[in-house]
């Protein structure tokens, strides 16, 4: 603000005005970051693998990675977790891509479950562990980003590279075809 006072013109700064924020300003180092998010991005994994080994193979580079771009990370485009998740995730599918055994993976997945190799992989009761061995990499994903991390449907969404709706619709049919699934457990 300027004003003219006979003839000279003094400028009135505010000092209770906050300053423009700088793009790239953290708040919080690393560190914290990581330390913070380090169990919810392993879940993440976990759920989306479904193997403990590699989860943690994956979450080791995904923070590698993130350490790396952490200077980019943009707080007013989305959450810390999202962010981490979004990382994740490509780390992830580089390691799908890269290996073509995909399918087979999961299959023998299923296979273990339905045989007990691995109880209690996610911490959930049995039926429930079944039901979500049945269902794909995907459907699992939508579950572990939505309910699991409890990330709200435009962060999933972000994460997952779709829409806000295509991520509601996924999970919509990922729950359907969950509770098919244990009903069909407790019935039979």
């Amino acid at each position: 603000m300027t004003q003219a006072t006979g003839g000279a013109v003094r400028r009135t700064v505010n000092a209770l005005a906050t300053a423009w924020p700088r793009r790239f300003a953290q708040s919080r180092s690393f560190a914290e970051v990581a330390e913070a998010h380090l169990d919810d991005v392993h879940r993440y994994l976990l759920l989306l693998t479904g193997d403990a080994a590699l989860a943690e193979d994956l979450a080791a580079a995904t923070f590698e990675k993130a350490f790396r771009q952490w200077r980019r990370f943009d707080a007013s485009r989305g959450t810390e977790c999202a962010w981490l998740c979004g990382i994740a995730r490509g780390v992830a599918l580089d390691h799908f891509r890269a290996d073509s055994r995909r399918r087979r993976r999961e299959e023998r997945f299923a296979r273990e479950q339905l045989s007990g190799g691995e109880p209690d992989l996610y911490g959930f009761g049995p039926e429930l562990e079944e039901a979500l061995a049945s269902l794909s990499a995907g459907e699992r994903e939508v579950i572990a980003l939505r309910i699991v991390l409890d990330l709200d449907a435009e962060s999933a969404a972000r994460v997952l590279g779709i829409g806000r709706s295509a991520c509601s619709m996924r999970l919509a049919r990922a729950l359907n075809k969950l509770e098919e699934r244990i009903v069909a457990n407790v019935v039979a």
